[in-house]
């Protein structure tokens, strides 16, 4: 009898093993951001919206918490698709934010493909993967995986690559032929977009919002909020450029920073107040 009955646990057991296996994200621990070996990279279009700004902000007000201190990242502007509009520049915030760990691709889109594919390559040979959150379009994906694989043409980049995209309008936009490139050559995430609430991930899109101000008392942190935010409200709706209503409300909106919180498994992170009050103090 008690063979039995062990018996049926195990088989028990077993079951609800492979059972819950199908329940496992593709981004689970397994298979999801090694913070030991990989790579982010944080791609910014900055055309035309100026919610990148706030974007940067959040990204640095994430990565400044203890939890993610270790977590390999480089970022990189100006890497926009074929829609129409004015670039905002972004220059001053992301030298405040990222000292020299940042790649200009609005001017030197040739040699910032070759900037950020000598990280990449760095990564793979240590046998660490890439983590792309794309806050804008996927053009500049498909030159640097074409870069790569170039010089690594043995590469199993759907393997080693992994692409993370939250709007559909950032697809929209993207040169089609390079957006298909991306998705055969990567592994691709689309997610629920970043400007909702309660659909999966974060949103980071909220009108009014301005306890920032006090929410957060780093000092530092707080200069890098003001200066994101008066670039925003600099450039938003000017010269056609896209007019941000959440922004001109006095709101924030870092909805791309959805796709970071989703590579390190925050997606459970609600809204604007939930990031502030859990990584701004």
């Amino acid at each position: 009898m008690k063979l039995r009955i062990r018996l049926l646990l195990v088989i028990t057991f077993a079951f609800i093993t492979v059972g819950n296996s199908f329940m496992i994200p593709d981004h689970s621990p397994q298979e999801g951001f090694n913070v030991e070996k990989d790579l982010l990279l944080v791609q910014y279009d900055c055309k035309t919206d100026v919610d990148d700004l706030h974007s940067v902000a959040a990204f640095i007000t994430l990565m400044s918490h203890p939890d993610y201190a270790k977590v390999s990242y480089h970022a990189v502007a100006g890497t926009y698709g074929v829609q129409e509009g004015l670039y905002v520049p972004p220059n001053s915030l992301f030298q405040m934010a990222f000292g020299k760990n940042w790649t200009d691709a609005h001017n030197k889109l040739s040699a910032a493909v070759k900037d950020v594919k000598a990280k990449v390559k760095k990564t793979l040979d240590n046998d660490g993967n890439i983590w792309i959150a794309e806050a804008g379009q996927s053009d500049f994906t498909a030159a640097l995986i074409a870069a790569v694989k170039e010089d690594m043409p043995d590469i199993n980049s759907p393997k080693r690559f992994h692409v993370v995209q939250h709007s559909n309008w950032n697809e929209e936009v993207t040169d089609q032929q390079k957006l298909a490139y991306v998705k055969s050559n990567a592994t691709y995430h689309k997610i629920p977009d970043g400007n909702a609430v309660g659909n999966g991930t974060p949103g980071f899109r909220t009108p009014e919002y301005s306890q920032w101000k006090t929410d957060i008392s780093e000092p530092a942190l707080k200069e890098l909020w003001q200066h994101a935010v008066q670039i925003g409200n600099k450039y938003n709706g000017v010269e056609g450029r896209y007019n941000n209503e959440a922004i001109a409300a006095g709101g924030l909106d870092f909805s791309d920073t959805s796709e970071v919180c989703w590579i390190l498994g925050l997606q459970d992170i609600k809204d604007t107040a939930e990031f502030f009050s859990l990584y701004a103090k």
